[in-house]
């Protein structure tokens, strides 16, 4: 099995003539929905990635030409990427270990 990382992606168009986002982003996605090794969550401030690092940067790229493709001028991509090598990771695993640690908040 291919070594897999965790990425956060957030993918801004600039000189657009709305200050919506959402057509981009849903445009984004499709790119996204089409990898099969690939897995995401999207969130109100961006877009979790999983998957193998070669097939998330290749689709990262493609995303990243979507919003030129429809018109915007400029493209800013924020990108975070988690590669542990020690043990297998994943989102929910992340997230898993910070609840885990959290005290109870129950009465």
């Amino acid at each position: 099995m291919k070594e897999r990382v965790v990425a956060e992606v957030s993918i801004i168009p600039v000189g657009t003539s709305d200050t919506g986002l959402s057509r981009y982003i849903a445009s984004c996605l499709e790119v996204l929905e089409g990898s099969k090794d690939l897995t995401y969550r999207l969130t109100p401030m961006g877009t979790i990635i999983e998957g193998p690092l070669d097939e998330l940067l290749e689709v990262l790229r493609k995303m990243h030409e979507v919003p030129f493709s429809k018109g915007a001028s400029r493209v800013v991509t924020h990108l975070k990427i988690d590669d542990r090598r020690d043990k297998p990771v994943t989102m929910a695993n992340k997230v898993e270990s910070v609840l885990k640690l959290r005290p109870s908040t129950k009465t």
